[in-house]
């Protein structure tokens, strides 16, 4: 069976605030805006690969942490691997993000972190 092309080319994350959340994706990573304004932006790798759309919506809630059974939790997360933990946290919170609480109990903090966006979207930071 065959079928057309696919390619992932983009994630769109909902927030309150588009240029803010664009803002701190853009800090973070170091990447562009690329396309959009105001309630709908696009930021990218300079050198290519997928991109975040970044929506604002008048009915956003941020989900919350810890996750709780009957609560408006996450529907998905960024996995974002570094080679310095604690680097990479102290970039994400100057680039505006907010470290979790509480961590995971199970999980050594030197090899993961999870934090999160301007937004309440949470990302782990993880190293090998």
């Amino acid at each position: 069976m065959t079928h057309p092309r696919l390619r992932l080319n983009a994630v769109c994350i909902d927030c309150a605030d588009a240029e803010e959340l664009a803002a701190f994706y853009a800090r973070l990573f170091g990447w562009r805006v690329v396309a959009g304004g105001g309630n709908w932006i696009q930021v990218g790798d300079p050198d290519g690969g997928v991109e975040l759309n970044i929506q604002a919506e008048k009915w956003y809630e941020p989900p919350v942490w810890p996750e709780r059974i009957g609560a408006l939790t996450k529907m998905l997360h960024f996995e974002v691997e570094t080679d310095d933990v604690t680097g990479a946290v102290a970039h994400a919170l100057a680039s505006g993000a907010r470290e979790a609480v509480p961590q995971p109990s199970d999980r050594d903090p030197d090899k993961l972190r999870v934090m999160l966006d301007p937004a309440g979207h949470p990302f782990c930071l993880w190293s090998r």
